[in-house]
């Protein structure tokens, strides 16, 4: 019988994707000192195309030169060459696969070498176990939070420019628009921070500028947190309420994720809070919650995290929760894997989390991502990914870009 998984799926009449396969986003540090993409992006995102996936999101593209989250952040804006963006969109759209461009805001995540000052919705620090590595942030004037809206925008209009085929709003894992959904990041008192109605307004208008400046017929789509998981955060009753005034608003794709640089729900794994037998067999993360949206949403769900079998894959896709199966690190390790996990219905793909074997380095380096980052740089090269890519390389690897990578402007 033919899988769910090569299915094709309608994003309402904007775009059909060839199959239920979403590669999601992953931070590739491959920008240059200027800002603009390497040669070596087209190499990569090439590769998934050919590998099968229908639907591929990039890493966070940055929509402001003075607000970044990593060394080599890729930055999307007026000052931007162009044409670097034409070639990665080029290939990263080849075989009819969809590439969609998310672009990010770091707000306070971004890291002292790169922020002297970050700006945040509330002037509120993030957990003293982080603040070695990160400043205390500063209120955003209303100023500032008006041309953040027109900078994603901006970024959005030259995307869909340069043949992008949508654009997704990082709208998870602790990042400006996630702090202003958050009551805890969040504690302003004007037209952007305490009711729920009023901490959504900046996501919100996000997208309506979004869509004025691409039109009716161009695909936007958002990641959003479940949850934070952190005490007194954004939680997943307030998360059903933001995905409900989405819907409303227009948007054509969700895509669910969870937790922050303080509470990484994305980087452990976390899994749902349910223990019943069915939970536990579940691979993906976020599927119950997904399952229980699924019940007042109509818009095109995406789960991320967890998947590693065809077996898993189908039965999520069966059960309704989702419409498109998101992956990440297994398309990192293996980029043909769609291609692989349509050929073999008993296909199932594990591998090992990395380690430096020293707690400290691991968290400080965050190594369960920055050792993908590895293997995304080894892709670029045109190089197979390796499992057996020595994690404390990796973590003196980026300890030196942190140490040689461009500053960014500063504000005027």
């Amino acid at each position: 019988m033919t899988s769910p998984l090569a299915a094709p799926l309608a994003i309402g009449n904007k775009a059909s994707i060839r199959n239920r396969f979403f590669k999601s986003a992953a931070s590739e540090q491959l920008g240059d000192r200027a800002r603009n993409p390497k040669p070596g992006l087209a190499t990569l995102y090439r590769a998934w195309a050919k590998g099968g996936a229908g639907l591929v999101v990039t890493g966070n593209v940055m929509v402001d030169r003075t607000a970044l989250g990593e060394p080599f952040n890729v930055v999307l804006d007026d000052e931007s060459d162009l044409d670097a963006f034409r070639a990665w969109a080029k290939a990263g759209t080849e075989d009819d696969t969809h590439l969609w461009m998310q672009l990010n805001h770091p707000g306070k995540q971004s890291p002292k070498q790169m922020s002297p000052e970050p700006l945040a919705p509330s002037a509120v620090p993030l957990v003293p176990a982080l603040q070695a590595a990160f400043n205390p942030p500063r209120a955003m004037s209303e100023a500032e939070i008006r041309d953040t809206i027109a900078r994603f925008a901006r970024a959005a209009a030259l995307a869909k420019e340069t043949g992008f085929t949508g654009v997704q709003i990082h709208g998870a894992h602790g990042y400006l628009v996630s702090q202003f959904l958050s009551p805890h990041h969040n504690r302003r008192e004007d037209q952007w921070g305490g009711t729920l109605e009023n901490r959504m307004r900046f996501v919100l208008e996000i997208y309506a500028a979004i869509r004025a400046a691409t039109g009716p017929d161009f695909p936007i789509g958002i990641k959003l947190n479940s949850a934070d998981f952190q005490k007194g955060g954004f939680s997943e009753e307030d998360s059903m309420q933001v995905v409900k005034a989405l819907e409303e608003a227009g948007i054509d794709l969700i895509e669910i994720s969870g937790g922050t640089y303080e509470a990484p729900a994305m980087m452990k794994g976390k899994r749902e809070k349910a223990q019943t037998a069915s939970t536990q067999k579940r691979e993906a993360y976020f599927l119950q919650y997904a399952a229980e949206l699924r019940k007042s949403v109509r818009t095109p769900l995406v789960v991320t995290g967890g998947f590693r079998s065809r077996a898993g894959m189908e039965e999520a896709l069966n059960s309704g929760a989702t419409d498109l199966v998101g992956l990440c690190r297994p398309l990192i390790l293996k980029p043909d894997l769609p291609n692989a996990a349509l050929a073999d219905p008993a296909f199932n793909y594990t591998f090992q989390e990395p380690s430096t074997g020293i707690r400290a380095l691991d968290k400080m380096t965050m190594i369960n991502l920055t050792w993908y980052e590895g293997q995304l740089w080894r892709l670029a090269k045109g190089q197979q990914p390796s499992t057996k890519l020595p994690p404390k390389l990796v973590a003196l690897s980026i300890i030196w870009k942190s140490m040689i990578g461009p500053r960014p402007k500063l504000r005027a």
